[in-house]
C-alpha cells in the first residue's frame, strides 16, 4: 500500500493479507505470524489511468514449504496454467473453470482425500468443499467491472444462466469470452474447518470425499494463485511483469 501510494496511486480494494487463507475476503490483520503458517496475500493498485489490478500470491512465513503446503500448491498451481491455456476468444469462462475442478479433484484424488469418478465428483460439486468460488471475474475501472449494474448481466447472458449448484452459484463469469476482455484466473484450494464439519456430519457426497483423512488438514488453511489476463484474437496473455509463482520462485524469492 506504501508503495502504491508512493507513485501517487491507490489501491484497487482493501487488502486481503491472512495467515487464513481460507477465510474469504478476509480483510482481518490482527494475528502474529508463526512458523509453518502459509500467508495469503491478495492485492491490487489502480493504474495512472484509473484501471484495477488484482494478483493473488499464497507464501509460507518459514521461506520453505511444508511437504504438505507444497503437495496442495503444486495442485493449484495446474489449475491455474491449465486454465490460462484455455482462455480464448469463443470459450465460455464456466467450462474452464469445470476444467480447473476436474485438475482439483483428480489431484486431491492423488493424496487420498478425494475419491470416486472424477466427472462424476465435478457435476454433483463435491470439488467445492476445496473449492467454493469462481474461478475469475471481469476487471476493468471497478476491480469487479461493471458488476454493479448486477452480476448476472455483465457475467451471464441469455444463453449461459447461473448455476444454484454451491459453488457453481459463486461464478461470477461464464459465457464465452471476447477478445480484449481483461479477466483474473485465480482458482484456489481451500480447507474451512466449519464447512468440513458440516459436510461431514450431513455425509455429503461422501463417496468422492474422504473425510476420515480431512482432520490433519482442518488447520492448514487455503491457496489461492491469481494473475489478470487479457483475451487476444487468439488466445490470451498474462499482464505485467511476471511475479514469483513456482515453488521454486516463490522460495527463492521468500
Amino acid at each position: 500500500e506504501g508503495f502504491a501510494l508512493a507513485q501517487g496511486r491507490r489501491q484497487a480494494y482493501p487488502i486481503i493479507f491472512t495467515r487464513h487463507g481460507e477465510i474469504l475476503h478476509n480483510q482481518s490483520y490482527h494475528n502474529i505470524l508463526r512458523s509453518g503458517d502459509l500467508v495469503l496475500m491478495d492485492a491490487g493498485a489502480e493504474s495512472h489511468h484509473g484501471y484495477a489490478s488484482d494478483i493473488t500470491r499464497t507464501f509460507p512465513v518459514d521461506g520453505k514449504f511444508s511437504l504438505k503446503q507444497r503437495e496442495i500448491y503444486e495442485i493449484v498451481l495446474d489449475m491455474q496454467a491449465k486454465a490460462i491455456t484455455l482462455c480464448s476468444p469463443g470459450i465460455p469462462f464456466v467450462d474452464i473453470h469445470l476444467a480447473a475442478s476436474r485438475i482439483a479433484v483428480s489431484g486431491l484424488k492423488k493424496l487420498g482425500l478425494m475419491r470416486g469418478d472424477v466427472d462424476d465428483a465435478v457435476a454433483q460439486g463435491a470439488h467445492a468443499l476445496f473449492f467454493p468460488h469462481g474461478l475469475g471475474h471481469m476487471l476493468g475501472l471497478d476491480v469487479h467491472d461493471m458488476e454493479s449494474f448486477g452480476e448476472d448481466y455483465i457475467g451471464y447472458n441469455d444463453s449461459f444462466k447461473r448455476n444454484r449448484q454451491f459453488g457453481l452459484n459463486n461464478l461470477r463469469l461464464a459465457k464465452p469470452l471476447e477478445a480484449g476482455n481483461v479477466i483474473t484466473v485465480e482458482p484456489g484450494l481451500y480447507f474451512i474447518p466449519p464447512l468440513i464439519k458440516i459436510w461431514k456430519r450431513k455425509h455429503k457426497l461422501a463417496e468422492f470425499i474422504n473425510y476420515s483423512k480431512l482432520d490433519k488438514y482442518l488447520d492448514f488453511g487455503g491457496i489461492r494463485i491469481e494473475d489478470n489476463i487479457i483475451i487476444l484474437k487468439r488466445g490470451c496473455r498474462v499482464l505485467g511483469k511476471p511475479i514469483p509463482k513456482t515453488i521454486k520462485a516463490v522460495e527463492e524469492a521468500s
